[in-house]
């Protein structure tokens, strides 16, 4: 944006203006998009440790029932 005579030419700024606020549009759908992600990779790790302790305990019958006594 070139100053002539020290002014602002309304028409560039009105362009730039407008790239910042699509810029800032932009960010706020990556944030969303960023604490969904966050919110899912929580979700995901609770249901790895449920299915580890399942999984465990599974083990830990059959080797009670099978096991040598």
């Amino acid at each position: 944006m070139n100053l002539e005579n020290g002014e602002i030419d309304p028409v560039k700024y009105g362009v730039l203006w407008q790239k910042v606020q699509d810029m800032d549009k932009k960010m706020d759908k990556m944030e969303r998009q960023i604490e969904q992600l966050l919110d899912m990779a929580s979700r995901s790790k609770g249901a790895l440790w449920l299915g580890i302790g399942i999984w465990s305990a599974g083990a830990a019958l059959i080797g009670f029932f099978f096991g040598k006594h």
